[in-house]
């Protein structure tokens, strides 16, 4: 029986990006064999794993997990909305997100450097991920997370497996939890307006200038009076002062009671909420759009040709 080295299992890694203990397996079972060893990987795997890890992963599902004033929210990537029904996916991200509660790693390399084992994959959440892979079928990958530990009491809504929201808070957990089931539905980019990122700021008052803009040349187009510039400025400045007020958490009407603004909902319930992260799936990611016709077509084009 040939030894297996470890930097056998690396080298048969890195050909097949099959998962570490599976690579050891294979190469025991090839006596060795590097060429035999990823005909086995074939048989166990196929190639999925390696064809699969170039694909975008646009759907997935946001998981969280609290343990008292520590918890974690993570989105986790897959392909197609049917893996994100899978069990074994969905286990893969529940655990995920508590190894980021309890562990605290530095990024997405330390998270997958940490213990894990399911679905007989392991010792690590890498070589889970990659198993998983080759057994699903799909690209997987873990996007992004956030540990909580600020010693602020946490609350969090999940809206399906789509949207998650973590509020950290001082107060009562009941009102807590309704402006986490708030932040789901209304979804704003900050706590007051005073927090709203100085680039969102710009765009939005670029659209007002601009709407300002076909404003007065319809104006003159039409022969009618255009409005000075001191009255358009405080036009676009009002517009920007209304998107403000929409976009900020403490501003916008309680879902609930629309009669009140969660800041004041917030005070009569003798509440404070601190910060608030919002993750919806997929946010920010270019999904590929496939034309069905197009590529029927085609098919049709390449078979005449060939004839």
């Amino acid at each position: 029986m040939a030894a297996i080295t470890a930097s056998m299992v690396a080298e048969l890694r890195a050909k097949t990006d099959a998962p570490m203990m599976e690579c050891k397996k294979a190469l025991t079972e090839a006596d060795g064999d590097m060429a035999k060893a990823e005909e086995v990987l074939r048989v166990k795997l196929g190639t999925k794993a390696g064809k699969a890890a170039s694909r975008v992963t646009a759907e997935g599902v946001v998981a969280s997990f609290i343990d008292g004033a520590t918890g974690a929210l993570i989105e986790v990537n897959c392909e197609t909305d049917f893996v994100t029904k899978n069990d074994s996916f969905l286990g893969l991200a529940k655990a995920a997100a508590e190894l980021v509660a309890k562990h605290n790693p530095a990024d997405v390399a330390a998270l997958g450097a940490l213990a894990y084992a399911q679905d007989g994959f392991g010792p690590t959440l890498e070589d889970v991920r990659k198993g998983l892979i080759g057994k699903i079928g799909e690209n997987m990958s873990f996007r992004r997370f956030k540990r909580f530990a600020s010693g602020a009491k946490l609350a969090s809504y999940l809206h399906g497996t789509r949207i998650g929201v973590v509020i950290e808070f001082d107060g009562d957990e009941t009102a807590a939890k309704d402006v986490a089931m708030h932040v789901a539905a209304m979804k704003p980019v900050a706590l007051t307006s005073a927090d709203v990122p100085a680039d969102l700021i710009e765009k939005e008052r670029a659209v007002a200038a601009g709407k300002a803009e076909e404003d007065r040349k319809a104006a003159e187009a039409a022969g009618k009076p255009v409005q000075p510039a001191d009255i358009v400025a405080k036009r676009i400045e009002g517009g920007v002062q209304k998107y403000l007020k929409e976009v900020s958490l403490f501003n916008q009407p309680f879902v609930k009671n629309d009669k009140q603004t969660i800041e004041q909902m917030l005070k009569a319930a003798g509440t404070t909420v601190k910060a608030f992260t919002l993750y919806v799936v997929g946010e920010g990611i270019e999904k590929k759009v496939d034309d069905f016709a197009a590529e029927v077509a085609a098919q049709v084009a390449a078979a005449k040709q060939a004839g």
